[in-house]
């Protein structure tokens, strides 16, 4: 087989009669093993698109039977070949950038060889402008350095139309958060309460951040639709927008209009007056107390912000302006509310600290680890360590050796004498424990 050597132009085609031609011009001249050009000869070449790379995803294939002139010249229109694989029409040359692969039988027949592999350094131009404007009215979509798309239009006497803003007047049906409190997960992302009351139309949620955290609004958890904002702690969200930072630790309300205008507002929460204490949160809901230290029952109402909360069917769960909360005299007062707007309370009795405290961690399976650590103290709140091997359950008692006078367990966060339940550690590991008494609650963190 003559060995080929191929010398490659490529040309855009030009626009005629206002249609896009499926086609753009190919030129080449055919040499053969001596360097002399194939003069007058039946050739058949193969060409093919590929994506993104010299080696990339063939998006398209034809072949063409062609003779050359007295001087070795071929011309053909690469799309208007005899198609073998894919459709010319179909492809995008607007994502990634394309190469062309040129093969030739000299003979004319289809044992071809690969002469050359060619980036097209710039896109068939009339092919992307095709795409651009489908119909009549329609504009062109430009996207800011920020991600923000904006659309161009033009009228009838040629005025251009441009946007001030991409702000949206449509809500989207359900509206979540996410941002940097929880690593930008948009499957993990929160969902907003909507048309809650007392808080009006649109959507509202409920939560902790920290100074520096930063967020944005997803129409679903998906992520395809990200919604942010460059005006601070309220403006208008606007698709691809920025994230919206957080200046300082607090519990927030975070409302969304129909009209996606938005507010971050710092928000209280009270009982009979007082400022409720911030617990913890895991964002999906944020858990405050109130202790009673008075010699008297309190019955008084939660307000979240102005707006007040009670108890209509003593179940435990808020209700707008529903019946006063009792808390009896050394008692704690939790409450719990959750990023949507819905809340939950109970009262948990609290307990004298001891002088000194003791985790004890017993293997569940009764083998031998059996351990006993001492916790250190400050204004009623003890801390400690332990490690297991094994799953475990621990309780606390004020003596290092036995049981002591008296043991504390717990259950879901709330601490309560040992009787009640032991505390389940099911994973082998090391861990952190935290006891507070001022509120009558512990958690345990693996290290």
């Amino acid at each position: 087989m003559k060995k080929l050597y191929i010398a490659l132009s490529l040309f855009l085609a030009s626009l005629a009669y206002s249609q896009v031609p499926q086609a753009f011009t190919y030129q080449t001249i055919a040499f053969n093993s001596a360097g002399a050009p194939i003069a007058n000869g039946n050739v058949k070449l193969r060409i093919s698109i590929l994506d993104n790379s010299a080696t990339g995803t063939v998006l398209y294939t034809e072949t063409h039977t062609k003779t050359t002139n007295s001087k070795g010249l071929v011309n053909l229109n690469i799309g208007q070949g005899t198609a073998t694989t894919g459709n010319f029409g179909g492809i995008n040359w607007g994502t990634n950038t394309k190469f062309v692969k040129v093969e030739i039988d000299p003979t004319g027949g289809s044992n071809y060889t690969n002469v050359g592999v060619n980036q097209l350094m710039s896109v068939p131009y009339a092919q992307v402008s095709k795409t651009v404007v489908t119909g009549a009215g329609q504009g062109i979509t430009l996207v800011s350095p920020n991600g923000t798309p904006y659309e161009v239009k033009v009228n009838d006497a040629g005025q251009l139309s441009l946007p001030t803003s991409n702000s949206s007047s449509t809500s989207p049906s359900n509206l979540y958060l996410y941002g940097s409190f929880n690593n930008w997960s948009a499957t993990s992302s929160i969902e907003f309460g909507k048309n809650i009351q007392p808080f009006g139309s649109g959507f509202n949620g409920f939560i902790y951040l920290k100074s520096g955290d930063q967020i944005k609004f997803l129409a679903d958890q998906t992520g395809n639709v990200i919604l942010g904002s460059s005006d601070g702690l309220s403006g208008n969200l606007t698709q691809n927008g920025n994230a919206i930072n957080i200046p300082s630790n607090g519990y927030y309300n975070i409302s969304v209009s129909q009209s996606n205008y938005y507010q971050i507002s710092p928000i209280n929460i009270s009982y009979g007056g007082v400022t409720m204490n911030y617990d913890y949160t895991n964002y999906t809901s944020t858990n405050f107390n109130y202790r009673n230290t008075s010699t008297t029952t309190i019955n008084n109402s939660i307000k979240l912000g102005t707006y007040t909360f009670g108890d209509n069917l003593n179940d435990g769960s808020l209700d707008y302006n529903g019946s006063d909360i009792y808390t009896p005299t050394s008692n704690v007062l939790k409450t719990k509310i959750n990023f949507n707007g819905s809340g939950t309370y109970q009262t948990v009795k609290t307990f004298t600290p001891p002088a000194t405290l003791y985790t004890k961690v017993y293997y569940t399976d009764g083998t031998v680890g059996n351990q006993s650590i001492t916790m250190s103290s400050s204004s009623n709140i003890f801390t400690g360590y332990f490690t297991t091997t094994n799953p475990a359950v621990i309780y606390f008692t004020d003596s290092y050796t036995g049981n002591g006078t008296i043991q504390y367990g717990g259950q879901n966060n709330i601490l309560t004498l040992a009787g009640q339940g032991f505390i389940s550690v099911p994973e082998p590991g090391n861990y952190s424990v935290k006891l507070d008494f001022n509120t009558s609650s512990y958690s345990i963190q693996k290290q």
